[in-house]
């Protein structure tokens, strides 16, 4: 399946819903009700690496969740540029070696197990209704304070918080970066936390769901979606009620809080995170942005020249990765 709409369409496409008149103030709310200095421990990991140092991080997270990173960075650099690189649906953060990338460029590096998923956060909340299969719709049958994604959004702000007070962190340099559900996460890092400086998005999930639902994507991602009305709602009574609890965690809503640079990649043979949904949040970004579309990729790993821009963006550099 393929999206329906045209990309002449899609250009100007803001998408189905308007931003809930509340959205600043749930957000603003929900900030402010934070623990300002959770509690978390730094663990030194003994990797015997010669030129970075590698923690473990673990931090006490809303419903007395634990959330878990794994945080690296160059040895004894001090005012060191960090990136908050988040993963993909149902995953977890990737294995130290991948990660040993962005040190090499320079970069701190802190990747965030999302809790409920194949990482090691811990989520520690109680939900009432479906919980079968999937995470997005977890709670909204109680409203937007109960959300599942509601406390993952706050556990991006939370982490950025924590490592920007960190001595040898460069606060001025703190970059969001990912992929699917990593894209997601890195956009909300920059609608909450104002100490983000530039934004990485590729093919980003949780966008534009009354489209989803319209275009009847019932990919692994978005599944939840039709199974909750299929066998809870099949009338579809409580439609309005459940797009409008699902908008607080709508990610085209938080377009406008972003004030950081943005740099979004968009497969236009995406028919997981259709292409549409994407255009959603783009076009309602007021930051400095730039979107780049590749004809022939769907919701895929990304080859190196695109691998490579992105690298250059993050650390700054201008590196030419040869290829044969």
């Amino acid at each position: 399946m393929q999206d329906t709409m045209s990309l002449e369409d899609m250009k100007t496409y803001r998408g189905r819903q308007e931003v809930p008149k509340d959205f600043d103030s749930f957000w603003d709310k929900q900030i402010k009700n934070l623990n300002s200095s959770p509690e978390y421990k730094l663990t030194h990991q003994d990797f015997n690496l010669p030129n970075v140092d590698c923690y473990e991080l673990r931090f006490k997270g809303t419903n007395d969740s634990t959330i878990y990173a794994k945080c690296i960075f160059p040895k004894n650099k001090e005012k060191c540029p960090v990136v908050f690189t988040f993963h993909g649906y149902m995953a977890q953060s990737l294995d130290w070696s991948v990660l040993l990338q962005y040190p090499a460029a320079g970069l701190g590096v802190v990747m965030m197990d999302v809790r409920g998923q194949a990482g090691q956060s811990q989520d520690n909340t109680r939900f009432r209704g479906n919980t079968i299969k999937g995470q997005i719709i977890r709670g909204a049958i109680d409203g937007p304070d109960h959300l599942f994604f509601k406390d993952v959004y706050l556990d991006v702000y939370q982490i950025v918080e924590i490592i920007s007070k960190q001595s040898f962190v460069d606060e001025s340099k703190l970059y969001s970066y990912g992929a699917s559900q990593g894209g997601a996460l890195s956009l909300v890092a920059a609608a909450l936390n104002k100490k983000i400086t530039l934004t990485v998005a590729i093919y980003p999930f949780l966008s534009d769901f009354k489209r989803i639902l319209e275009l009847g994507d019932q990919n692994e991602p978005y599944d939840e979606l039709f199974r909750y009305f299929k066998f809870s709602d099949p009338f579809h009574t409580t439609e309005e009620q459940i797009l409008n609890t699902l908008s607080y965690i709508d990610i085209k809503n938080m377009a406008h809080r972003i004030q950081n640079p943005v740099k979004l990649i968009t497969g236009l043979e995406d028919n997981i995170c259709f292409p549409s949904t994407q255009f959603a949040m783009f076009n309602r970004l007021t930051c400095d942005k730039e979107m780049f579309t590749l004809p022939d990729y769907g919701h895929e790993e990304m080859n190196v020249h695109v691998n490579d821009k992105v690298m250059n963006w993050l650390s700054g550099s201008k590196i030419k990765i040869q290829t044969q």
